[in-house]
């Protein structure tokens, strides 16, 4: 009974050595047609917690929905890094199907009305979204990052709207002691 003591101390401890927030978002539609930004911005409300609310209004049943992640990682500007994928959101909602999107949707699940299949229309919320390093359950270096989403709606080859979010991830394991 003491190990598991001890196992549950040095965890809860690693999570206070972790600071892992929001820096940046910008939202922005390519064509205001299909989808306008009502909110996109962030609120601090500690020194290390940052909460994200954004709403977009879809004016179309949107019956295809097509995701282009990438991952920056800054270094003098934001550099490509580890993630450049495309997912078809539709068939990830029913499935669950790729690993690297359940980590991103495992994060945010818990704070939106997403969690529906296709078709999207009307408000489509995050609110009081904040980053918890508990869930994320990965190795991360520490650093500055940019996860950037083009977002394609309906069969369009051309983007319909983007949001970047930038975040930070450090690992203090001296403040851990």
């Amino acid at each position: 009974m003491l190990g598991a003591s001890i196992g549950i101390f040095i965890i809860l401890n690693l999570n206070n050595a972790i600071v892992f927030r929001f820096t940046n978002v910008v939202c922005e539609s390519y064509n205001k047609s299909w989808v306008i930004w009502q909110n996109c911005r962030l609120k601090a409300v500690s020194r290390s917690k940052v909460i994200l609310n954004m709403n977009a209004s879809v004016f179309y049943p949107a019956n295809s929905v097509k995701i282009h992640i990438k991952l920056f990682k800054k270094a003098n500007g934001f550099k490509p890094w580890l993630m450049d994928r495309n997912i078809d959101a539709c068939r990830f909602i029913k499935s669950r199907h790729d690993p690297i999107m359940r980590i991103i949707y495992g994060l945010f699940e818990d704070f939106t009305n997403v969690n529906h299949s296709c078709p999207y229309v009307g408000s489509q919320i995050v609110e009081g979204f904040y980053l918890r390093p508990e869930i994320l359950n990965l190795p991360f270096p520490t650093g500055d990052y940019m996860l950037a989403l083009r977002w394609y709606l309906g069969m369009s080859a051309s983007p319909t709207t983007d949001t970047n979010v930038s975040f930070s991830f450090v690992e203090d394991l001296l403040k851990s002691t």
